[in-house]
Order: structure tokens, then sequence, then C-alpha cells
């Protein structure tokens, strides 16, 4: 029988309907953790601004904090409290979200205590009371030390030019842009060298990622020794623990593919969860380094795609611990076979309530020391005719990893290269590159280092490419 189209419309318009409407997640789960990596975030930024840069709190609330969209107080005070005795930080009050602490440890800075630590952890907290080198910096001429016994200028350097590049530099037009310090060494020695006001030569700050590049020195020179070795797998277990741990697909990842940024492993740090879990953890809240830096999974063939990644150079730091073979001598290392063998005087190297080097962003250093730190590669690896680092490790640093070529070869080994298709700087500068603009550029073919140091917040952008092309104009 053939029912009218007027009855099968009324028949379906009595039956249920079913919803199938696509929907969007809105909710913030992780908000509760945001709030608490903030509040870490704070107390580390107090922390090592008022014990390890010796600035004032007006100062810290004015730059330092910036970084941050809405700090717990003002410099009169207000949720947070500063024990100048302990030299120690705590943000917050007690709640749903935790109050957290940092305090400055001698020898590698704030260190970020966990939630349910208390005053009475400090002690156990890492320190390093290894002595500095002897004698007095200011009495040592450069670049050993601080002395700076000529400030001639060389005859082929454009003064007026070079004090243009400065002024690019620290005249920005974007307030977002907080140009601290900057140097310019040519041919060793230092030939402009300026500070925004309340910074001077000794002033500490916050590498962030530009660390990466002195872990890798680190780590390169290990592999010169013999002791770790580019190709060849991590060699520890990964987590969570399993019953067959030789069958783990991530025992193929490298070293190589690790500093390449190429390990396969799983995105966290980005994708809008920087600040809510993963390397965050231990950055702002606590957590171990080593243990969320093992816990990813393997989503991608390593070597294959690139994927910038704070646990991957902790990675290889962690591997480098595995090498030195004892507490002691990697607590040391840092300091003995390059910091102080190069007059890195002011740097320290910060590490977890556990011990472990931060070696992905948290060292706290002076822009003399980060020049220092350019000279040595710009003069392939040779300090006070001692070979520190090879030329083939250098030459690894500034070698576009595989993955990024053709798709812009802008990353090397832990070291930031010149993109792809740009011109108008020379193609073997390579750069270190930290959050709020910290920068310490090598152009061999001009014999030149670059150091910018900043405290951008917002949009950021400052370009180091952009400097490079400007400071160079003044080399004739």
């Amino acid at each position: 029988m053939k029912f009218p189209s007027r009855i099968i419309l009324a028949f379906f318009s009595l039956l249920p309907v079913t919803s199938f409407a696509q929907q969007a997640e809105t909710y913030d789960y992780w908000a509760p953790q945001r709030e608490l990596v903030q509040r870490g975030m704070q107390a580390v930024f107090m922390c090592n601004g008022i014990f390890t840069g010796k600035r004032t709190l007006e100062q810290v609330f004015a730059q330092e904090l910036a970084y941050l969209n809405d700090p717990i107080g003002t410099p009169a005070g207000g949720g947070y409290t500063v024990d100048r005795e302990l030299r120690m930080v705590e943000v917050g009050t007690a709640g749903a979200v935790p109050v957290m602490r940092a305090v400055f440890r001698e020898g590698i800075g704030c260190v970020i205590m966990a939630p349910d630590q208390t005053i009475a952890d400090i002690n156990r907290l890492p320190e390093l009371t290894l002595p500095l080198p002897p004698g007095d910096a200011a009495q040592i001429p450069w670049p050993n030390g601080d002395l700076i016994e000529n400030s001639d200028l060389p005859a082929n350097i454009d003064a007026a030019a070079l004090q243009a590049a400065s002024d690019w530099a620290f005249n920005r037009a974007s307030p977002e842009q907080v140009t601290l310090s900057l140097i310019v060494v040519y041919k060793g020695e230092i030939i402009h060298e300026r500070y925004a006001p309340g910074i001077d030569m000794t002033t500490r700050t916050r590498t962030w990622s530009t660390a990466k590049s002195i872990a890798a020195t680190l780590i390169g020179m290990l592999v010169d020794q013999g002791r770790m070795s580019l190709d060849a797998p991590l060699g520890f277990d990964w987590l969570p623990a399993n019953s067959s741990p030789e069958t783990d697909p991530r025992n193929e990842i490298t070293l190589r593919h690790v500093l390449n940024m190429s390990s396969g492993l799983q995105t966290i740090d980005n994708r809008g969860m920087e600040y809510a879990t993963g390397s965050g953890l231990s950055y702002w809240a606590g957590a171990s380094s080593v243990a969320g830096a093992r816990s990813r999974a393997l989503t991608r063939e390593p070597g294959t795609y690139w994927d910038y990644e704070n646990y991957d150079t902790l990675l290889g730091v962690y591997a480098m611990k595995q090498a030195l073979g004892g507490e002691k001598a990697y607590a040391e290392f840092p300091r003995k076979a390059l910091m102080d063998k190069i007059g890195m005087r002011n740097t320290l190297v910060s590490a977890d309530r556990f011990g472990d080097f931060i070696l992905s962003s948290q060292v706290y250093t002076n822009a003399r020391d980060l020049a220092r730190f350019g000279l040595l590669y710009l003069n392939n690896g040779i300090w006070d005719g001692e070979r520190l680092i090879s030329e083939e490790w250098i030459d690894f640093s500034r070698t576009p990893a595989p993955a990024t070529v053709g798709n812009g070869g802008q990353y090397g080994g832990q070291w930031w290269l010149v993109p792809e298709g740009r011109t108008d700087v020379p193609t073997d500068a390579y750069s270190t590159n930290g959050n709020r603009g910290q920068y310490t550029v090598v152009v061999p073919s001009h014999d030149v280092v670059i150091v910018r140091r900043g405290l951008d917040y917002g949009k950021q952008g400052f370009s180091q490419w952009d400097l490079t092309r400007e400071v160079l104009k003044a080399v004739n």
C-alpha cells in the first residue's frame, strides 16, 4: 500500500529526536594546576630576581613578573612573603591551590620546592659549595677576567653604525621588548657594551633555552672523550617500567635524535600545555625533571620529525649524568669542565630538588659570561691553548637537523641556525635562543660574537638575526 507523503511526514514527526550535534571542550580541566604552576613561576622569578640577580622588589615586579598574566601582590606586599634570612620566597595562601616556595641554594640559584614540602625541608635541597677559581676577576684581563685594558675601536669598525645598532636594540617600538644588555665582541675584544638602567655587568638573569646550548657543550665534551656517542641509544630505562624493557621501541632513540629535537616522543610542552604539565612541573612545581622526561610515549620514528621539546634536552642531560657515573662528578662537571676554565664565574647552573640539572632552561648568568661562551665557539673550541670542544662537535652543532632540511633548516644540535633562504646575514652564523630574548650569536666569517639579554614579555618577537644584520653594518 502506498501512503501519501503527508501521512509519512506526520508519522516521523511523532518519533523521538536523537541529537548528534558536534560539541567542543571549553572547560579547562587543568586550571587548578595552571594556577599552581603560576604561583611556582612567581616564586622562582622573585627568588632569583632578589637573591641571584640582586634586584629590588620594584625591579622584579616591573620586569621579571611582567611575563605573568596576573602576579600576586605588588612591591608593597600582598599574597607573598620574602624571607631574606632563609633566602626564600613563598607565593600564595593555603587553600585549594598550595603555597609555592623557592629557596636560594649556594652555587645553583633558587630551587622550587614541591607543594607538600615546608621550611623544614630546605636543608635537604641540593647546593654546590665548590670554590671559585683563584684571583680577582676585576684584576684579570678579559676574556678570563673583567679587566678591559684597551677601549679604542679597531680602524675598520664604524662607530656610528655600531651605536645605531645598539640604539636599534634598546630603543624598541614595542614596549614588550626590553633589552637589558648588549655586548659585541670583535676578534676577541669587547668593542661595545651597554646596559639598561638598573642593570650592570654583574647582574644575573635567567638564560631560558640558551641553557640548551650550554648543555650540548657539556655533552659534546663527553662525546669527544668517548664516554658518550651521538649514534648510540641513550642507554637508560624508560617509564613506566614494564616486564620486558628490552622490547621498548624508545630504545632506538639516540643522543643525536634528542639533540636535534627529533626524538619522536609525544609532544607535551607544546599545544597550550607548557604551563600546566610536562617540563613545567619540574621548572615551577617541584616535580622530577628526569622522571617526566622518561615518561613520554613514542609517536613517530626517531629522527623523522622536528619538535622543540624541553624534555628532549633533559634526556640528553640525564644520559650525561649516567656517563659521569656519580652524583659528585655530575654536580661539579659544568663548573670544572667548562665554566671555571673560560672565566664564567658569574654563572649558576640550577637543578630540581633532586639535584638533576634543568639544563634546558635554568641557568643564571650575566652578559659577559655568555660572551665568553660564544667566544669559545668562535675560537673553534680552544681556550688558552687548550682544546675544550672538538671542531667535529662544533660542526654537528651548526649542521641542520635532518628533519628540518627543506622545512626551514633553522635548528642544529641545540643551536639555532640562519633560516633557509635568508640572505641578509651570513649563513655561517649560529645562535643560542632563549625565551624573553636571550641570544648569543656567533658569526665566524666576521670574527664577531653578539650577546643580547632581555626581559621581553607578551608577544616578544625580538629577532637575533635582525640584530646581527644591524651590528654587521659596523664591521668593514
